[in-house]
């Protein structure tokens, strides 16, 4: 099993998105890139610890690369919008990579430069690439939430339109029905 680090938003939305594809064995939200230990879901959000929310995945890279990872990643989210998706802003909600090794950081960068050359955003993309240090897992209520809160508001109008994009971008990657 290989690790994919990814913060675009809100963790309920990424890990809605990532826990639905093929070769993805788990997704965990969480916290990343902030300055203090063992951060509490309060102070993450209110800004105050440097952290930003994301999704650590456990995949097998012999069912999905990590290149169809980032796809699905920047096909999700606004990868435009400094420290902001939506209406959650801050640099909780920044949009980052955080590389386990060389070869991600590598294919990262090679993404972004295609996607820049490509002209697939209107404004430049603010995705940082930064260096996986410790990754510290959400309070329980935080994992599988769209799943178990699926008619509230924030799940309709927010996360849903996401999945909505990965089940017509990537049809051919998701998970069978059971």
């Amino acid at each position: 099993m290989k690790k994919a680090v990814f913060c675009g938003g809100c963790f309920w939305c990424t890990e809605a998105v990532f826990k639905r594809l093929k070769g993805v064995f788990s997704v965990q939200s969480g916290y990343t890139g902030g300055f203090i230990k063992n951060p509490a879901y309060r102070e993450v959000c209110e800004g105050r610890t440097g952290h930003a929310e994301g999704i650590i995945i456990e995949y097998d890279a012999s069912e999905v690369q990590y290149q169809m990872l980032l796809e699905v990643f920047f096909a999700t989210h606004n990868p435009t919008t400094l420290n902001r998706q939506g209406y959650d802003v801050g640099s909780q909600y920044r949009s980052a990579i955080f590389y386990a090794d060389e070869a991600q950081k590598k294919i990262a960068i090679n993404y972004i430069d295609f996607l820049e050359s490509s002209k697939v955003f209107e404004n430049p993309i603010v995705t940082t690439i930064e260096p996986l240090d410790v990754f510290y897992r959400a309070e329980e209520e935080h994992h599988d939430y769209y799943d178990q809160n699926t008619n509230q508001s924030y799940c309709q109008f927010v996360i849903l339109p996401k999945i909505k994009t990965l089940n017509q971008r990537f049809k051919s990657r998701l998970k069978s029905k059971e």
